[in-house]
Parts: structure tokens; C-alpha cells; sequence
């Protein structure tokens, strides 16, 4: 029968297509080669450095910026850097820094998050509290540190505050943001299935506003790095220990470029690898288990 026919070539079509989406589904997931990864991964960055060291000493060397005290060259910052490695000061400089960076931005974390979500779901929060933390995350992270000084003092406490101030907003934010890219079929299948409430926001809206989040991770962990950076170089005391920030305002007072490139160079590191080491694996998780990062 011809009815019968065209059924029966449907149903073959369809389980034709079902058999395609289940091998790509299925497909074998292939390391990616040694090779691949240095010229795609590797390689950019490091053609990348040697031209802006090779710029910098053409600087020198040709006479364009001929006053070492304006741009030393790259040779006498690594005099700098090398000495203050045989000192035993360089891991100091890079771990008192580090450090309240990190343990500022975990307690951004813990404080962003749930307001975050606070915001994104209650529509008189949403209405009160996000201009402000809107207007917070475009103020300038130095603006803060002459007040955490006269609230709190010269100590750590105060560089814990500079730091929150300027990483809350942004992981907030972030997360509002996510949220909010969130579809409504989600939350509604959710419901169905019983994920209400507290279960909903963990099971459902969390997972699904990652990437929105994740972003929101970044530009925070950017602003705490920025936020203490400032409250270092501006408030200076000795009981805090010489960070970063505070070793490029030594260079600054001693009229030392060389010191205050090498301050400047290891912020830059310390910054770089925190985002290669942490969130941008974390970014390409996200994006593969979403299937946006296939063959990566």
C-alpha cells in the first residue's frame, strides 16, 4: 500500500538519523597532538613576548630612549629579577601578594554568589541593589583604599576590604547575567520534575548560568588583582610585608626603573598565570560540556 510505503520510508529516515546523532554523540574523543598544541597554544604567546622584548631593546640599543633612567634595559631587569632570586626575596615579593589576592577573591566569592542570585531573583532586590553594584564595579579600585585606611587601618583587613569592594560587584553581576540567559523551559522542566526552591537554584539555574558566571570569575579575580595592587601601593607600612605593589612604589621612591619593571613584570605573571591556571580550564570545561569546545 502506498500509505504504508511512505510510512515505513519515514521511520527508516528517522532511524537513520537517530543512528547518525548517536555516533557523533558516541564519536571517540582523540588527544590533541603534542604539535597542535605547542603552534596553536604555545607558540602565539611566546612570538608574541619576544616581539615586545625585541621592541624594547631596539628602544635602547638605537638610542630612541636613551636615558636608563627612564627605560632600562631588558638585560638590567633581569639583573633585578635575577638578584632578588639569589636573595631569597622574589618567591617573598610573589607570595605575600598572591596570597591576599587569592584569599580576598574567595571571599569575593563567598559573598558575590549568593547576592548574585539574590538579585537575579528577587525583583525589588533586582530594582534596589543593581544600580548600585552597576555603578560599583565602574569605580575605580583606588578610590576605596583611602577609606578602608581610615576605617580599619594599616593591616591586611584593610587590604581584604579594598579587594572586595572592587571583586563583589563583578562576580554579582556575572552571575545576574548568567541567570538571566538562563531559558525558562529549564526552570519550568525543573518544576515538573520536582527541583523547586533551593533544589532548583542548585540542579537547574546554577549549572545552566555557568558560562555567564565563569565570566563574572574572570572580571572579578581581574578587579581583586587591580583592587590590591592600589591598596599595596598606596598604603605602604612595614608590618605588611613588601607584595608586589609595594615592591613598584619602592622603585618609584628610589628612582629605580629597573625595580619598578621588575614589579611590574611580575605582576603581569602572577596575573597571567592565575587566569591559565585556573579559569581559563575552567572556562574551556564549561564551554566542551555544553558541546561549544568540540575537538579542543
Amino acid at each position: 500500500m502506498p500509505g504504508t510505503d511512505a510510512f515505513a520510508e519515514d521511520g527508516n529516515d528517522l532511524a537513520g538519523l537517530e543512528a547518525g546523532l548517536d555516533a557523533l554523540e558516541t564519536a571517540p574523543r582523540t588527544r590533541r597532538p603534542i604539535r597542535r598544541t605547542l603552534t596553536g597554544t604555545v607558540l602565539p604567546p611566546v612570538v608574541a613576548v619576544a616581539l615586545v622584548l625585541a621592541v624594547w631593546q631596539g628602544l635602547v640599543s638605537f638610542g630612541i630612549v636613551d636615558d636608563p633612567a627612564k627605560l632600562p634595559a631588558p638585560a638590567d631587569v633581569w639583573h633585578v629579577l635575577r638578584d632578588a632570586w639569589l636573595k631569597g626575596e622574589l618567591l617573598g615579593y610573589i607570595w605575600t601578594s598572591a596570597s591576599r589576592g587569592l584569599l580576598g577573591f574567595l571571599l569575593a566569592l563567598a559573598i558575590g554568589t549568593p547576592l548574585g542570585l539574590l538579585v537575579a531573583r528577587v525583583r525589588f532586590v533586582r530594582a534596589a541593589i543593581s544600580p548600585l553594584l552597576s555603578g560599583l564595579q565602574s569605580l575605580p579600585s583606588v578610590a576605596w583604599v583611602p577609606p578602608a585606611v581610615i576605617w580599619l587601618g594599616l593591616n591586611n583587613r584593610m587590604m581584604y576590604a579594598v579587594v572586595l569592594l572592587g571583586a563583589v560587584p563583578s562576580i554579582a553581576n556575572g552571575l545576574v547575567s548568567g541567570v538571566d540567559q538562563v531559558p525558562p523551559l529549564f526552570e519550568r522542566a525543573g518544576r515538573t520534575m520536582g527541583a523547586t526552591g533551593l533544589r532548583g537554584t542548585w540542579h537547574i539555574t546554577l549549572p545552566a548560568a555557568l558560562p555567564g558566571y565563569v565570566a563574572g570569575l574572570q572580571q572579578g579575580w581581574a578587579f581583586s588583582w587591580r583592587s590590591l595592587m592600589a591598596a599595596e601601593i598606596i598604603a605602604s607600612f612595614p608590618d605588611l610585608g613588601v607584595g608586589l605593589g609595594q615592591l613598584l612604589e619602592n622603585g618609584r621612591n628610589a628612582s629605580d626603573t629597573a625595580m619598578v619593571f621588575e614589579a611590574i613584570v611580575l605582576i603581569l605573571v602572577v596575573g597571567i598565570a592565575i587566569d591559565l591556571l585556573i579559569f581559563s580550564p575552567l572556562e574551556r570545561w564549561v564551554l566542551r560540556s555544553r558541546g561549544l569546545l568540540v575537538g579542543n
